[in-house]
Formats: C-alpha cells, structure tokens, sequence
C-alpha cells in the first residue's frame, strides 16, 4: 500500500468508557478503520485530560477513573480520510475530532527493502 506524501492525520478524543454496539468505540473505529483499508490506525491511553465537560479524568490511585482519555490516531490520502468520516459519524456520540494536512515522510514495514 502506498500513501501520498501529502496526507491526513485524523484525530479522536473519546473516553476508554465509549462504547459501540456493546465493544469499545475505540476497538470499533480501529476495525472500521481497517475495514475502509486505511494506512493506519493507533488508540493512545492518556493518563490525565478533561473535554467538554470539564469533569478531569486520571489514572491517580487515589481518583482511578475507569474512563480515561483516549486519542485515535488515522492517517491516509484526504480522500480516503473524506470517505470515512461518515462512518465515524454514525459511530461516534460524544468527543472531539480533528483533521490536519501531514506530510509522510517514510510508510513501510520492516520487511520492505
């Protein structure tokens, strides 16, 4: 698979809480990102944040949240970025996303040559 040097980072803040179809919305979007035959998709656990809600979440002993801050991070052609987004639509209830122009500087297993 080859991605353009130009491409798009989409970008997901959801809780680990989330949920879709009675899984985790972030093993959901992962699936359907790999479904849609996207480049690449990586879930980031963040120790601390807080969203609309202003209400924190932390992973502190003394405060343990049970749904902390997750990012999902895509990356692939604005076309194919474009295509997905209405299902991330349908999936998503409540989070933020984001888009922004990257550039690709290298894409390829270990095994490539």
């Amino acid at each position: 698979m080859n991605i353009p040097e130009d491409a798009v980072l989409l970008r997901i803040f959801i809780g680990e809480s989330d949920r879709w179809q009675h899984q985790p919305l972030y093993e959901a979007l992962v699936v359907a990102a790999r479904q849609a035959h996207l480049a690449g998709a990586t879930v980031l656990r963040g120790p601390m944040g807080f969203g609309k809600s202003s209400r924190i979440h932390t992973a502190k002993l003394l405060q343990l949240s049970t749904d902390l801050p997750l990012v999902i991070e895509m990356v692939d052609s604005g076309e194919k970025i474009n295509a997905f987004l209405p299902t991330l639509d349908r999936m998503i209830g409540g989070g933020l996303v984001t888009l922004e122009k990257v550039k690709v500087l290298k894409y390829r297993s270990n095994n490539d040559p």
